[in-house]
């Protein structure tokens, strides 16, 4: 919700956004306060917006499927500025007119680096998740694709869960897809840009609804792409995405290779040792002191003999959002029961790690997660993990 409220804090807050279906961020005032200009998701694609003060109507000003943000407002004429890109291009610089007409592009500090790359674009799929809610997913096709022949597909699943995939720069999924490989994600309950209801929608469903959504859309896509091999597909996700990662390998043996990223295995101990001490309350109806079997019966740990998938756990010594110890409580639990397992640990790294890591991690993150699939997904057994080259 936005509120606005008088600078010496003597008035009372006025409701001037709901944020029932655009949840605002990049807030900027305009117009010589007439209007707030905001950026937010909306169903895979990140826009900027206008809202009237006056009669708290919001107006679209960009659109197409891309990502835009950092908006700059040059009110007296009335330019904007800001950064833009798309699943195949990094951001550029464009200006526009306040009302988003007259775009222009400014720079083109990529388009030589671009040109030498083989990049897939991305296809959107729509299908039903649990409770006959409309989901999206998302797919992304292998480089040199060819009808006829049959490839393996990875399925991510972001951060959050209030986060969202989309039509956004990802470069992993270029990486994947440089491999030969498929990749598939999607927007299960839960993540944001389809309104508050959604987002809410995983309360109280960690493991529950989320996977069903997420499980349809694999059905989903294998039954629109008979290309992919259906006894070939890998799964990762970091965060919440590496959470539901460790909660699927526990929950079917449809996956042949795992990585898990910064993920949570063990929500009792988690929310005892994390930054934000006893944050889940609002998603289970209570802390764990409240609500401690839930917590447990929500936490993969508890289903880690089930694990017939091969599992390797990524995550950073500095991760105070997801600690450590949730990484080494899960691979030593994977290891007790007998499965195959391996942990990795980045130095130095906070929870991050994959977007704003030292570059050296970025690509080593890469190489391992490559490495992991290469083994398992694809059964090379002469695959070579990155600190053994």
């Amino acid at each position: 919700m936005l509120w606005l409220a008088s600078s010496d804090g003597e008035a009372i807050s006025t409701l001037v956004y709901p944020a029932e279906e655009l949840f605002p961020s990049e807030l900027t005032w305009a117009e010589r306060g007439k209007a707030l200009y905001f950026n937010a998701g909306n169903h895979g694609e990140i826009h900027f917006y206008r809202l009237d003060l006056a009669t708290r109507q919001v107006t679209t000003l960009t659109r197409g499927p891309r990502a835009v943000r950092r908006l700059s407002l040059h009110d007296a004429s009335g330019t904007l500025a800001y950064l833009g890109n798309d699943f195949t291009h990094l951001d550029e610089l464009y200006v526009a007119r306040r009302d988003g007409s007259a775009e222009r592009r400014l720079t083109g500090v990529n388009d030589a680096f671009l040109a030498g790359l083989d990049l897939q674009p991305v296809e959107r799929l729509t299908y039903k998740g649990a409770d006959g809610w409309d989901v999206d997913g998302f797919l992304v096709k292998p480089v040199g694709w060819q009808p006829g022949k049959s490839y393996p597909m990875v399925l991510s699943i972001h951060g959050g869960p209030a986060g969202m995939y989309g039509v956004d720069w990802f470069h992993e999924f270029q990486v994947y897809a440089g491999q030969g490989w498929a990749v598939f994600f999607t927007n299960p309950r839960g993540s944001t840009g389809y309104g508050h209801k959604f987002e809410r929608g995983i309360a109280g469903e960690w493991g529950g609804k989320d996977y069903v959504d997420v499980m349809r859309g694999v059905d989903a896509v294998l039954a629109a792409n008979p290309w992919i091999d259906p006894a070939r597909l890998g799964v990762t996700g970091g965060s919440y995405g590496g959470y539901l990662t460790n909660w699927i390998v526990g929950h079917t043996a449809r996956f042949k290779a795992a990585v898990t990223l910064r993920s949570i295995s063990n929500f009792i101990s988690d929310d005892g040792t994390r930054d934000g001490a006893y944050g889940h309350a609002t998603d289970f109806g209570g802390d764990i002191f409240q609500k401690y079997e839930l917590y447990w019966d929500r936490s993969p740990l508890k289903h880690v003999r089930n694990v017939t998938t091969p599992v390797l756990i990524l995550h950073s010594d500095n991760d105070y959002r997801v600690p450590l110890e949730q990484a080494e409580q899960w691979f030593r639990a994977l290891r007790r029961h007998g499965k195959t397992a391996e942990l990795v640990i980045f130095p130095r790294e906070n929870h991050n790690l994959t977007r704003t890591g030292e570059p050296k991690h970025l690509v080593e993150s890469l190489d391992w997660q490559v490495y992991w699939f290469q083994r398992y997904l694809e059964g090379k057994a002469d695959a070579v993990p990155p600190d053994r080259r």
